[in-house]
């Protein structure tokens, strides 16, 4: 059963932020032999951890989902389904037009003209987690903002699974280059060094389950990732609101998997009961809830707080990966809030419209990291190296300023090579 508490339960609240600390430095050391042994042997080593951990026998015939698989699946999905993966593939290019920058080059004064220019990433692999279902959605949020950012080649790994036939079309109708039944740590380490099956990438993202992350830290460098996702976590903030919206949605996060977290902050106590009531009023009528009452005993919490700034305050810091406000004045709210995956706005906003279909990615920072990183978009997948020209009397202008700087540091050569271009 959820608890309600309030924010001086600091101990409470430290272990619903600290949750995954401690069982992803084990992560770590499960991970590491399996991504040496892939970067050593290659598909060898592969096809041995896809054999132990996913209890299939691969090889190079099968590895690799065939064109023919491909189509036959669509025969096996049925029409509103695949007009339901049409559309919200529009939504999330719509977002994605939103977002995408133009290339700039401009006289920032007589002489000197600075800008950038936008260059696609070459290759890059996406991660769809396995789990249950299908995570179709995952499909579209990862591949449609990389295949529309202009990346040449894109690749999808996951879990195999029999009858996948919604993954392979969801894939297919995002844009993907190949798909690859390789689910796990050995997904990751595969794309990121290449196999005699699997080519080498440029960059994963996507998120997984805490081996797929701690895969995906042991491998930056030599790639690029997006970020090092955690449990997903909802942060409702609430000074009113349907305590079965309010509800439903906390219960909709939390059913994702055990270590979930599903919290209320809110100002009114009698909110607080109601919300707490009918969510055990909603568990009970819920058929698929073994994750969602797990994780809201554990890691679900209703705060009540003794004024909103409080609540600001206590969001800020918590930086979670969703944030949903329901407040008298949404703008003053906003202005003071800083810290958030993916933002939330009013009682007919839920989580899951996000999720799905609003063409905002679900792909988002956990764990605190959205004090720092935004959620995955088309800048994932996009590089904008600077550029400049400059005139000789250009030049002159930054030339003593130059100089000067390079005196400083003792950097001679660099001194030297503009003095250069001014000698007789």
């Amino acid at each position: 059963m959820i608890e309600i508490i309030t924010i001086e339960d600091k101990e409470k609240i430290e272990r619903i932020k600290n949750r995954n600390k401690e069982n992803f430095e084990l992560a770590l050391s499960r991970v590491a032999p399996i991504v040496k042994d892939i970067k050593t042997l290659g598909d060898k080593a592969l096809f041995r951890y896809i054999k132990k951990y996913d209890c299939f026998e691969a090889s190079k015939n099968n590895i690799l989902v065939r064109e023919k698989e491909i189509k036959a699946a669509y025969k096996k999905v049925n029409t509103k389904k695949i007009e339901a993966i049409k559309k919200a593939k529009e939504n999330i290019e719509r977002y994605c037009r939103l977002q995408l920058p133009i290339e700039l080059i401009k006289e920032a004064e007589e002489g000197i003209r600075l800008g950038w220019l936008l260059r696609p990433i070459e290759k890059v692999g996406c991660y769809i987690p396995g789990g249950r279902f299908p995570l179709i959605s995952t499909v579209l949020m990862t591949v449609v903002p990389a295949r529309f950012s202009g990346v040449d080649e894109v690749i999808v790994c996951s879990p195999p699974r029999e009858n996948n036939y919604e993954l392979y079309v969801a894939a297919d109708i995002a844009g993907a280059d190949r798909i690859y039944r390789i689910g796990g740590a050995q997904a990751i380490a595969a794309m990121a060094y290449g196999t005699e099956s699997v080519q080498v990438v440029d960059k994963i993202v996507g998120p997984g389950n805490i081996f797929v992350a701690a895969a995906k830290k042991l491998v930056y460098g030599d790639v690029g990732i997006d970020f090092i996702a955690g449990p997903t976590e909802l942060l409702i903030l609430a000074e009113r609101g349907n305590p079965s919206f309010i509800a439903s949605d906390m219960i909709a996060q939390a059913e994702h998997d055990a270590m979930a977290s599903s919290i209320l902050v809110t100002t009114n106590k009698n909110l607080a009961n109601k919300v707490k009531e009918e969510i055990n009023v909603q568990l009970k009528r819920t058929k698929k809830i073994s994750f969602a009452s797990e994780s809201l005993r554990k890691y679900g919490a209703i705060i009540i707080v003794s004024k909103l700034d409080e609540a600001i305050e206590f969001a800020n810091r918590f930086a979670p990966e969703h944030l949903q406000i329901i407040v008298d004045n949404k703008e003053k709210v906003i202005a003071k809030l800083r810290n958030f995956g993916s933002l939330f706005i009013g009682e007919y906003s839920p989580e899951a419209a996000g999720d799905y279909a609003s063409g905002t990615n679900h792909v988002l920072p956990t764990g605190g990291t959205a004090r720092f990183r935004s959620g995955l978009s088309v800048f994932d997948f996009i590089r904008m190296p600077s550029i400049q020209e400059l005139s000789k009397d250009g030049l002159k202008k930054l030339k003593e300023t130059i100089e000067t700087i390079a005196y400083i540091e003792g950097l001679e050569g660099h001194r030297e090579s503009i003095k250069t271009r001014f000698e007789r």
